[in-house]
């Protein structure tokens, strides 16, 4: 744990393991599997020769050579007939049965193509789904970190076609906030009266009249590091459960837990509300604690309100989301 989509070359991920997306010879061919073999040498190609192949949804691993990583996972995914043979579960088995192998040889870390998704056909949305689906249910159970790594833009497809009703709220909000900076322009100049209203200051009485407002009061000084502990109380989870559902490394968890002024970066910050389900108030509540605010201004702060506000909370989803658009994945190492 964590999982990232990373746009790069797989050739030059520095990690355990990288993944091939290869063919039932193992023997190279074109695409990502030309890539790894070109880079690697013809070292690779020898020992592939001793393998005898590999059925579809297996995987079977080798030295890397020259590759910069100690292992290279080959995987063979399915072809695309159309969805109704099979497919998902054969590329669902690539996901699963690689990290397994993976894990079998002391990996930490690997890296995965978008199997299937290339000259095989597998349409690139679904692809996309069964990698974060079956990654996600492997990481619950393990603190490998994972990164699924898409070469270029134009192998992946466009924010707006794969997610139509984000795109669509994504320029509803913009065209509010524009609207609203407009009001807001015509109104320079006006002499605008300021009104106070001292009588919703709370006295000393009813502050200690009401408990509830007191233990408000109290909190005004809470730190993120202390809201977070508390939500993670409150919501009567493991601290486990709270930084895997943020795709948050170990690590770094320990980090916020022993010093209550750790102050996080946005995206760890965002993914940590998420993990806790919070609703889009406590959600900023937790993001002011840390110096932070959720903006109609950033793309990405929207597509996270998007889904808050649709109480989807799968931190996998709304990276993947994120990703189409070319923003800035939530959790962190």
């Amino acid at each position: 744990m964590p999982f990232y989509i990373v746009r790069n070359d797989i050739t030059k991920m520095e990690c355990d393991a990288v993944v091939n997306a290869a063919n039932n010879s193992l023997l190279g061919g074109g695409g990502v599997d030309g890539v790894i073999h070109r880079a690697a040498g013809p070292e690779l190609l020898e020992e592939c020769r001793k393998l005898g192949g590999c059925e579809t949804g297996q995987a079977k691993i080798t030295s890397a050579y020259r590759l910069p990583c100690r292992y290279v996972i080959h995987t063979v995914g399915p072809v695309w007939r159309g969805g109704g043979h099979g497919e998902r579960a054969q590329l669902a088995s690539c996901y699963k049965n690689s990290l397994l192998l993976a894990e079998a040889n002391g990996c930490e870390t690997v890296a995965f193509p978008l199997i299937s998704a290339g000259a095989y056909g597998y349409p690139r949305r679904e692809a996309m789904n069964v990698a974060v689906e079956t990654v996600e249910s492997f990481l619950q159970g393990s603190d490998m970190t994972v990164y699924l790594v898409v070469f270029d833009r134009s192998s992946y497809e466009a924010g707006g076609e794969l997610f139509p009703e984000i795109k669509a709220y994504i320029d509803d909000v913009y065209a509010e906030a524009h609207a609203d900076k407009m009001r807001r322009q015509t109104m320079l100049g006006e002499s605008m009266p300021m009104s106070v209203n001292y009588a919703a200051a709370p006295s000393a009485a009813r502050k200690a009249a009401d408990p509830g407002l007191a233990a408000a009061v109290k909190r005004l000084d809470e730190s993120f590091s202390e809201m977070l502990l508390r939500k993670i109380d409150e919501r009567g989870i493991k601290d486990s459960v709270c930084y895997k559902r943020a795709n948050v490394d170990r690590k770094l968890f320990s980090k916020i837990r022993s010093n209550k002024n750790y102050h996080p970066k946005k995206e760890t910050a965002i993914a940590f509300a998420v993990a806790l389900e919070l609703d889009i108030d406590e959600t900023r509540e937790l993001l002011m604690k840390a110096g932070f605010a959720l903006s109609h201004s950033s793309k990405a702060d929207i597509i996270v309100e998007y889904f808050i506000r649709h109480g989807e909370y799968d931190v996998m989803k709304i990276n993947e989301a994120l990703f189409a658009f070319d923003q800035s994945l939530l959790g962190g190492q």
